[in-house]
């Protein structure tokens, strides 16, 4: 593909797109008032035969239409012209070129029986589309569905009233504001016909939604803000109506000095847009917070490269993919589906699902997850986990859930909502009341005026975008940190928790015991040491001879064969390794054949001061040596914990592991608190213990054992790492495992509280504000009332300032979160 780009002194042949130097006395011709250039006489023809084929032409990507003489933007597509109006356009187009061309496929049907939720009010399901009974807002599917994410309908609906209301609006605002600047007489019977005819299409096919909902609510008694709305849009279209068809039926209380009737038109028709406008804002901002969904699921690959049973392999759809599937994974290509590695080495790119820059070395038996990234390395993966079931999956439910969620705090801002209409509605009766009594003339005009303004001003759309905005912006942005929350109480409750109780395997260390030490008797070697024990582990299932076996192989020690091998519960193994009984265990095994240690055996204990296990190791009878195996701290615990206590939260560590190791570990990180020895219901009784103390606690866990403390827990925190029945049990799921989630998670629900007490506070102290000066109040002041135009456009300034404010948790820095080089 190649670029042409106009010069300033060039101009473009509309034919076959190529510059043209006007100056170069090439073919030109007139058509239409303007003059076109062309390459050669053969361009010109063309053009002459058919101006109409090549005047314009339609960007492909934003469907604007592009005057192919002066577009600065064309490429050359597959022998074919293509037109663009911006560089953005263009590049959106290079890197996918089938995305925009060929017929667009029409959206999917939503299956049937499809539950749809409200995105402000979550209890408020049904089957099939709607809007909701509480704010009038249009209902969405509950479940997200699988495939890539089409616009908001309800936002191009909105977006098309609003482009035919505002040329229509412009118009009228100019007519109906003439006589103010000398252009004629206000009450000029053309003037009152031209303004209906501009307004009506605005206020009955451009509003039509705000009506509906308006009506809606006062049918169902379930007052919102298109009650406001609706009610004063009516009365000054209405009213405005009448003044212009009956003038006449008016008594002289509304009456102007020269005996005519005041007209609104434009203030209802400016109502309508601006709200129109507040709307496309606020479902602009809501597909915005929305957007951590759609990068989640283009994470997931549409096709997956299949092994049948006789080797042929075949692209199909993801759909198409069953748990026990070979597939194929070529270098640079994303992971389908979770599974693990058969065949193949490579690094795995995993930073779109944990934020973790530095790629995971994959190797046979490993475990990989769908939608992260492999490198340079092929790979063949057996399919485990497919559809609904895999990680990335249930990411996205989670994330879509969460951001549907309501917190505890929401129900300040509804209690305040389910008085506030009424109550605005009195106030403007009131405002009415007490201007037809005791206003100026014309006094029945002048309460019209306050009447309305105060119902528009007073509209509580930012009160009730107050706390879902900050909610779904937060979830977004905790999913991009690899922080997932399930619901907006668990984000609320852990921003006030003031106790933190970690589980010690798994959460503070890697819950894989390694071998961290090999101390040989005299006249022993290590790799001898540790081939015999190796070997002799091999056939036990014990975790630790696993630690010892992987040991081996990382130093490439040889393997030998073991014979007669037996367990030996709560001591050790033994067996015969070429011919000599080699015995691993505790001392209690050694002491029992007869065996002593050396001073070998006292550096190998020493380690246990460090929470380390140690195995002894003899060959017949004589002692071969000890080895030291531990469970590793994983990289960032020690930092980890000091953010934590540095955030405000007192750290207990509390784990099923004896004293030694417990206080070893407790040493190393910096915890506050250590309960060693526990059982899972141990767990849950300390949690209820520190309850009773008044803490509010959460807790961090990643096994099955940790599950009954999880659920008992203010917030449960799980690590994405760790059994499904701790994440199930847990408010906050950490997708990487690690304990810098943890602060990572504070920093989010901290900022997130604070947002939503900013916007509450906008949203309250605006209408605070606002009410009393559409009522009148800075009138004896003024001399003016505050117009109903100038009422809507504060009101979507207040929405404005909320959407603003919330999206600012996109950027918004957590603790502990690292960044790629």
């Amino acid at each position: 593909m190649s670029e042409n780009v106009m010069t300033m002194e060039k101009t473009r042949d509309p034919v076959c797109g190529m510059d043209v130097d006007p100056a170069a006395g090439k073919p030109r011709v007139e058509h239409d008032g303007r003059t076109f250039h062309f390459c050669h006489q053969g361009c010109a023809d063309k053009f002459t035969a058919d101006p109409g084929a090549y005047l314009t032409a339609t960007d492909p990507v934003c469907g604007m239409s592009v005057d192919r003489a002066t577009a600065r933007h064309m490429i050359r597509h597959e022998n074919e012209k293509v037109y663009f109006c911006s560089n953005g356009c263009r590049g959106k187009f290079e890197a996918d070129p089938s995305r925009y061309l060929g017929p667009k496929a029409p959206p999917e049907p939503m299956p049937e029986g499809t539950i749809y939720t409200c995105p402000m009010d979550p209890e408020i399901e049904q089957v099939g589309p709607g809007t909701c009974p509480i704010c009038g807002m249009a209902l969405e599917p509950k479940e997200v569905q699988p495939g890539e994410a089409g616009p908001n309908p309800e936002l191009i609906d909105f977006k098309h009233r609003f482009a035919i209301g505002a040329g229509l609006t412009i118009p009228l605002v100019a007519i109906a504001m003439g006589p103010m600047i000398g252009l004629g007489s206000e009450h000029g019977a053309w003037r009152g016909w031209a303004e209906l005819a501009l307004a009506t299409p605005v206020v009955l096919w451009s509003g039509k939604p705000f009506l509906e909902r308006g009506w809606t609510s006062f049918r169902t008694w379930r007052l919102n803000m298109f009650s406001l709305i609706a009610l004063g849009v009516t009365a000054a279209y209405l009213f405005s109506l009448v003044a212009v068809v009956a003038p006449g039926l008016f008594p002289e209380g509304f009456r102007d000095h020269t005996g005519g009737v005041g007209r609104y038109f434009e203030a209802a028709a400016v109502i309508i847009v601006l709200v129109l406008l507040g709307q496309i804002l606020e479902l602009g901002a809501r597909d915005r917070t929305g957007s951590a969904i759609r990068e989640l699921m283009d994470l997931s690959p549409k096709t997956a490269r299949r092994i049948g049973a006789d080797g042929r392999e075949e692209d199909v759809s993801l759909d198409q993919v069953k748990a026990g599937d070979r597939l194929r994974v070529r270098p640079g290509e994303k992971i389908p589906v979770d599974g693990e590695v058969t065949e193949g080495r490579s690094a795995i790119d995993e930073s779109m699902l944990t934020g973790e820059p530095v790629p995971v070395e994959k190797t046979a038996g490993d475990a990989v997850t769908g939608g992260t990234l492999n490198g340079k390395g092929g790979l063949v993966i057996e399919a485990r986990k497919v559809g609904a079931d895999t990680v990335l999956a249930q990411i996205i439910a989670m994330v879509a859930k969460s951001q549907r969620s309501r917190a505890p705090i929401q129900a300040v801002a509804d209690q305040v909502a389910r008085w506030f209409v009424p109550a605005v509605i009195a106030v403007a009766v009131l405002a009415f009341i007490g201007w037809a009594i005791f206003g100026p003339s014309p006094a029945l005009a002048y309460a019209l005026v306050a009447a309305i303004s105060v119902l528009i001003i007073a509209c509580p759309c930012a009160l009730g975008l107050a706390t879902p905005m900050s909610v779904m912006t937060a979830m977004g942005r905790g999913a991009k940190a690899g922080v997932l929350i399930r619901d907006a109480a668990a984000l609320e409750t852990f921003a006030k928790v003031d106790t933190l109780v970690i589980d010690k395997t798994g959460t503070l260390t890697e819950g894989k015991p390694r071998l961290t030490g090999v101390f040989p008797a005299e006249g022993v070697s290590e790799d001898d040491l540790l081939g015999w024990t190796a070997s002799l582990e091999r056939a036990s299932e014990h975790p630790l001879g696993e630690a010892i076996v992987a040991g081996a192989e990382e130093r490439g020690v040889a393997l030998l064969p073991v014979q007669d091998f037996d367990s030996v519960t709560g001591a050790g193994a033994l067996g015969t390794v070429e011919g000599r009984t080699i015995r691993v265990g505790n001392e209690k095994l050694l002491a029992e054949a007869g065996i002593s240690t050396d001073a070998s055996a006292a550096a190998a204990r020493s380690r246990r001061d460090e929470g380390e296990t140690v195995v002894f190791v003899a060959a017949d009878d004589r002692f071969l040596g000890a080895l030291a195996i531990a469970d590793p701290l994983k990289a960032n615990a020690i930092e980890s914990v000091r953010t934590l206590r540095g955030l405000g939260l007192r750290v207990i560590m509390a784990t099923g592991d004896n004293e030694r190791t417990a206080a070893a570990v407790a040493r190393r990180v910096g915890v506050d608190e250590t309960r060693a020895g526990l059982t899972p219901k141990d767990k849950a009784d300390l949690v209820a213990e520190l309850h009773a103390r008044g803490a509010r606690v959460a807790m961090a866990g990643d096994g099955v054992n940790d599950a009954p403390a999880l659920a008992a827990a203010d917030v449960g925190i799980a690590m994405g790492t760790g059994a499904d029945i701790a994440i199930e049990s847990a408010g906050i799921t950490l997708v990487k495992g690690d304990m810098a989630g943890i602060a990572r998670a504070r920093g989010l629900a901290e900022a997130t509280m604070r947002n939503i007490r900013q916007n509450l506070f906008f949203a309250l102290v605006y209408n605070g504000i606002g009410v009393p000066i559409a009522a009148g109040l800075l009138y004896p002041v003024t001399g003016h009332l505050l117009s109903p135009m100038f009422a809507a456009a504060a009101m979507s300034l207040s929405s404005v300032s909320v959407i603003v404010n919330a999206l600012r948790l996109r950027a918004a820095k957590l603790p502990g979160e690292r960044k790629a080089a």
